[in-house]
């Protein structure tokens, strides 16, 4: 079974209601992605997704009546995405060149874009490098590039040292990640293993256990290696200047995010006009634990955006 195969035999039964297709989309050096709509209408938002992850981390976009046109897609290498001919061509760049290729082919000019994770570093610097393509912003657990200083904050790290633990970590799990994957790729994921990492203090409880587990079986099916080399790639990515940003901004943090400091979300917010900050109790996966009030939040965003997005 292919990556991509594998990842389409994660989506439930159409019966289980979820509004969600998969396509492909090719990226300016070639590189084919696996891209996704939830096909609803309403106002159309880009998701930048968090690293390696895919649609069920979302319940509340897969709902047909959510009121909001997703247009996605899955990173370089993951869920049915191709890897590019050259390894090194990821990190927020080449993703900011993928985020242009969904927006193409779905034919839209501009719209509000959200990301989650390290899905907010590609979304503030798409709207940097391509102002005109973003009407809004949505930042949900995650900040404007220095992701991986922002790591470990709720427990006490210096920022000093951040960094250098964090991305250490990182490139030592990508030398040990063939054998890891081993393992990773083989782990059993239902409703025990949601139980136990949703009481590990990593993750809070999920509003919905089998989204939650689709999610994590899709990340596990990744390699450790090259989700890692990701990783290291995106951690070259610098904070964005946050002075040209002029559209309505909305950070979601969560408390006890471990992966993006509530409080850099925070005196992010601060530096943009107008921008809103609303913080969880609630961890790095606020969006499966509170999906109806962050939800809401993007609801409240889209009424702020004045044109709601624009066909070419």
């Amino acid at each position: 079974m292919s990556a991509s195969e594998a990842l389409l035999h994660l989506v439930p039964e159409p019966d289980d209601g979820l509004a969600l297709r998969f396509y492909t989309v090719t990226s300016s050096d070639g590189t084919r992605l696996q891209a996704w709509t939830n096909d609803v209408a309403g106002p159309t938002v880009l998701l930048c997704n968090g690293l390696g992850t895919n649609p069920y981390a979302w319940p509340a976009l897969l709902d047909p009546d959510c009121g909001v046109r997703v247009i996605s897609w899955n990173h370089r290498g993951t869920g049915g995405s191709e890897r590019p001919s050259d390894p090194d061509h990821v990190g927020i760049d080449s993703f900011v060149e993928d985020a242009v290729a969904v927006l193409d082919s779905a034919g839209i000019k501009s719209c509000t874009v959200m990301g989650w994770s390290m899905g907010v570093n590609t979304a503030f610097e798409l709207a940097t490098l391509h102002p005109d393509r973003v009407d809004g912003l949505f930042a949900v657990a995650g900040v404007p590039g220095g992701t991986f200083s922002s790591m470990l904050a709720p427990l006490g790290v210096p920022r000093l040292v951040r960094g250098a633990i964090t991305v250490s970590a990182a490139r030592v799990m990508r030398w040990v990640g063939k054998p890891a994957s081993l393992v990773t790729t083989r782990l059993p994921v239902g409703p025990k293993t949601v139980a136990v990492l949703s009481h590990s203090g990593f993750m809070l409880p999920v509003a919905d256990a089998e989204l939650t587990a689709a999610t994590v079986k899709a990340m596990l099916a990744t390699p450790v290696d090259w989700y890692m080399h990701l990783a290291v790639q995106t951690s070259k990515h610098l904070r964005v200047s946050l002075r040209q940003i002029q559209v309505p901004t909305t950070f979601v943090a969560g408390h006890w995010d471990l992966l993006a400091s509530a409080e850099d979300m925070r005196t992010a917010a601060e530096r943009i006009p107008g921008a809103s900050y609303v913080e969880f109790n609630a961890s790095h996966f606020v969006a499966m634990e509170k999906p109806d009030e962050v939800h809401e939040l993007l609801l409240e965003l889209l009424d702020r955006v004045p044109d709601h997005g624009t066909l070419f």
